[in-house]
């Protein structure tokens, strides 16, 4: 079936439940831009993914990635839909006017790079660490390496590739061993390999931009000796044009379970010429900005799969002829079978909550970014650093659970290439290992975001999705949501004065689980509020109101198990 873009819930969110409009009233560089001009940018990309994206999908994991001689070749139309969508604008949609980008708030783009990720996840991993690259350099390249790089990579005519982890050191970057030798003229050379790097090489863009951590000669050992370098695939002449080879070569390409056309690349720097971000041992820092970035793009992974994964089931849920059902003469279509019916909600019950914690978290960027009001900023990103971090993990959980399931409507079939729903298995499993397992992410959540602050993150959380409830009509549902505010107020602090690091480990997963199952309640009690639904058509206000039902009654009781276990190992 063709992808169908949720176009009619994206809007309620950007309209009707975080009122973007409203909430960036104050935010001059968001001045010109409506729900019009969203919905017009959301329609497109739903044409753009199920027109350009999804046909190259299945035959894009049939073929893969090949590797000959240092050099990468994408998988049949992948070169022709790179140029599509960078001619299209997509690659710039949130960079900044002053080097060609359109400036767009990132609420509105997560939803876009939800609907690329549900169609072909390997392509959009391509231009998410461009993406990720350009913003890390607006923030915090001089301004001549900006003038020379960014306007190429916003256009999509170069892109870029994020290089951190080593074969030995894993996750802990700390223990890297990449080096960086100053030169004369102020460039450095850099040696040393990397693994796992994700558009490191391919044949879609003219070059390609490396952001290298690295120790300079003496560094401080561990993370506070990173310095962060840019090394381009090409150098440039004097008037920017491409010039000679750099000292940078793919030496493989990773064979993978899933996301086969895209590029997972061992890199070789062998005294590339690079260029210094940030100062001196800041590397760490300032890939950070990112990391976060391409971790709440990881997430929105998680949901373009599992809406994928949805619009299939429910498609063959209503095709697929099987057994008998009360009341009904003759075989019945299986999405008359309540265990069918089950599945169906519980997809939608995680895609929808997770598009709106996407847009909510995206807002809370955006505000961080572009508001002059220092103290919006300063809880915006408050608020970011504790919901990325869940996002992340609980996105992408609960993805790959969503397109298991989907699987399972199936039957059978789910297990049969053709179908393409293995594929969609295949491809979700990546998300919760890459950029920060889900369990590092579980640790930064319980670690920095909550004890290493006394719970001040949460506390704010709290404070604020309380602000909102004052506003919520009196209902069974409203009750229950405050009762558990209360619980996870509770259970923070219990956790603040109880866990010692060696506990934190063990209770992570669980805290991350029971925080994300938490505001999802919120979510889905700040969805189905009448106000809120008032101008929607009866059939959406109907499915709303039930996907919250079925959430307050079958999902969001998970946290009473959740929470056993957390204070059965605090004792």
């Amino acid at each position: 079936m063709s992808y169908q873009i949720p176009h009619q819930d994206m809007m309620f969110l950007l309209k009707e439940v975080f009122s973007l409009k409203q909430k960036f009233e104050d935010i001059e560089d968001f001045a010109e831009f409506d729900e019009d001009l969203y919905s017009a940018i959301l329609e497109e990309a739903g044409k753009f993914a199920a027109g350009v994206l999804q046909p190259i999908n299945q035959s894009g994991d049939e073929e893969a990635c090949q590797f000959d001689n240092g050099l990468v070749t994408t998988p049949q139309g992948f070169k022709e839909a790179y140029q599509a969508f960078v001619q299209g604008g997509w690659q710039s949609l949130t960079a900044s006017p002053n080097y060609g980008g359109q400036g767009l708030p990132k609420a509105l783009h997560v939803l876009v790079e939800e609907s690329f990720y549900s169609t072909n996840t390997s392509f959009c991993l391509y231009g998410s660490l461009t993406a990720g690259a350009y913003h890390l350099l607006q923030a915090h390249a001089d301004e001549e390496l900006k003038q020379t790089y960014l306007p190429k990579m916003i256009s999509g005519e170069w892109s870029g590739s994020m290089c951190l982890t080593e074969a030995h050191a894993g996750s802990d970057l700390g223990l890297l061993k990449t080096k960086a030798q100053p030169q004369a003229d102020g460039s450095y050379k850099i040696s040393g390999s990397k693994i796992f790097i994700t558009g490191g090489e391919h044949d879609m863009a003219e070059n390609i931009i490396h952001l290298v951590l690295a120790r300079l000669p003496d560094a401080p050992a561990g993370p506070k000796g990173i310095s962060l370098f840019l090394v381009p695939k090409f150098k440039l002449d004097s008037d920017g044009a491409l010039g000679n080879r750099n000292g940078v070569m793919c030496g493989s390409i990773e064979h993978k379970m899933g996301i086969k056309a895209s590029s997972t690349c061992v890199m070789n720097f062998d005294d590339a010429e690079g260029y210094l971000i940030g100062g001196e041992h800041q590397g760490l820092s300032c890939m950070f900005t990112m990391m976060n970035l391409e971790r709440l793009s990881i997430g929105i992974q998680g949901i373009g799969l599992g809406e994928m994964a949805y619009q299939q089931a429910n498609a063959y849920a209503h095709d697929r002829l099987q057994g008998r059902v009360k009341d009904l003469d003759g075989t019945a279509p299986i999405i008359k079978h309540g265990d069918v019916q089950r599945m169906l909600n519980q997809m939608q019950a995680f895609n929808q909550a997770g598009r709106a914690l996407g847009v909510w978290l995206g807002s809370y960027l955006d505000i961080a970014h572009h508001s002059q009001d220092p103290v919006k900023v300063a809880e915006a990103n408050e608020m970011a650093a504790l919901l990325t971090p869940i996002a992340k993990a609980f996105f992408t959980d609960m993805g790959y659970e969503v397109c298991t399931i989907g699987q399972q409507c199936f039957g059978g079939h789910g297990y049969v290439k053709e179908w393409g729903m293995e594929q969609h298995v295949r491809d979700a499993r990546i998300a919760q290992i890459y950029e920060g397992t889900n369990g590092i992410q579980a640790l930064d959540l319980i670690g920095r975001k909550l004890v290493a602050n006394q719970g001040s993150y949460v506390n704010s959380l709290l404070e604020i999705i309380g602000k909102d409830l004052d506003s919520f009509d009196k209902s069974e549902q409203k009750t229950l949501v405050e009762d558990k505010l209360v619980e996870f107020a509770a259970l923070s602090k219990l956790i603040i004065e109880k866990a010692d690091a060696d506990t934190q480990q063990l209770i992570a997963c669980d805290y991350l689980h029971y925080s994300a199952l938490v505001i999802y309640g919120y979510l889905w009690l700040k969805m189905s509020q009448p106000l809120i639904l008032s101008g929607q058509e009866s059939s959406f206000a109907e499915s709303k109101t039930n996907l919250a039902t079925f959430f307050f009654k079958r999902l969001l009781p998970k946290t009473l198990g959740l929470k056993a276990s957390i204070e059965n190992e605090l004792g």
